[in-house]
């Protein structure tokens, strides 16, 4: 029984809860980690039933009691159900290397960007999309000129299966149309397309997993220019270490199937929430990508 007193700081621990991306429940009720024996969350694992010891023993050995088996959650969804009601749901996935190796082969055979994002649909060798509602593909103009690339989904971005539709992408569109460009004019997507749990950074294994669905992505757009918003992308996209701060602003080039495309690392709309003295960093970074795309028309 929970005292009147509790209540405050239980909602509080709740709003905390939700700012950390926690927004909904994987079972009805809390997992055992220890009874596991070394099992990790997403694979299957059993629980053996412990009889009691009986006064008597019985006159035959008894069977043991089945095992409750129970799995990760089908891609996009949350199972709550009572184990035994269904057969156990998996949701394998392959060592990044090899994970990456399929990916590979997989994007070279997609010819549109909606075949790519069918192949996403289909392909089951990202952990991240165990946990995630939604696939984040992208969102604007399938041959923009200007290709925008993130970090990766948030709580928003996965409830609408949209990259950059939260308070950062409404930021990001106030500083497109600044330079005079729109929704229809741009191709804005991430390194990552699911959302990681609790809006934390992808790991380099599961960017190393996205990395051949992304490569074919910009081929097929074939953008004029890319702008990375944010550290983790610049690292992930451009192999830029050291901070931002200081690879912001410099020019790069990415080489993507043989083509060549001018890059500009910038701060993630996100941050300039945070630091609103940032913006006038990222203006002229903004300022720089729209004289280079004047002149790059008619190329």
């Amino acid at each position: 029984m929970i005292d009147a007193e509790d209540w405050p700081g239980m909602a509080t621990l709740l709003a905390w809860w939700r700012e950390m991306g926690v927004d909904g429940a994987l079972d009805e009720s809390g997992t055992d980690w220890l009874a596991r024996e070394g099992a990790v969350p997403g694979q299957a694992f059993a629980l053996q039933k412990v009889e009691p010891q009986k006064a008597e023993p019985p006159a035959a050995s008894p069977r043991p009691a089945p095992a409750v088996q129970r799995s990760a959650p089908a891609p996009g969804r949350f199972d709550a159900s009572p184990a035994g009601d269904a057969a156990p749901r998996r949701f394998p996935t392959a060592p990044p290397d090899a994970a990456a190796l399929s990916a590979r082969q997989a994007a070279r055979g997609a010819a549109t960007l909606d075949a790519l994002r069918a192949v996403l649909e289909r392909f089951d060798g990202c952990a991240l999309k165990a946990t995630a509602k939604s696939l984040c593909f992208y969102r604007g103009r399938p041959d923009a000129r200007l290709m925008i690339v993130g970090e990766a989904p948030g709580r928003e971005e996965d409830l609408a299966g949209k990259p950059f539709v939260g308070r950062a992408g409404q930021l990001l569109d106030k500083m497109l149309a600044a330079i005079g460009l729109g929704e229809d004019d741009v191709h804005i997507t991430n390194v990552v397309y699911w959302r990681p749990p609790g809006n934390r950074t992808p790991t380099p294994q599961e960017v190393q997993v996205c990395r051949p669905f992304l490569e074919r992505q910009i081929e097929l757009v074939a953008p004029d220019v890319i702008m990375t918003l944010g550290g983790p992308a610049a690292t992930a996209l451009l192999g830029i270490e050291g901070g931002i701060m200081r690879a912001r602003g410099r020019w790069r080039e990415l080489e993507v199937a043989g083509r060549k495309v001018p890059a500009m690392p910038t701060l993630h709309p996100a941050y300039l929430l945070r630091t609103p003295i940032g913006k006038r960093l990222a203006w002229r970074d903004l300022l720089a990508i729209q004289e280079r795309l004047l002149g790059s028309r008619g190329k």
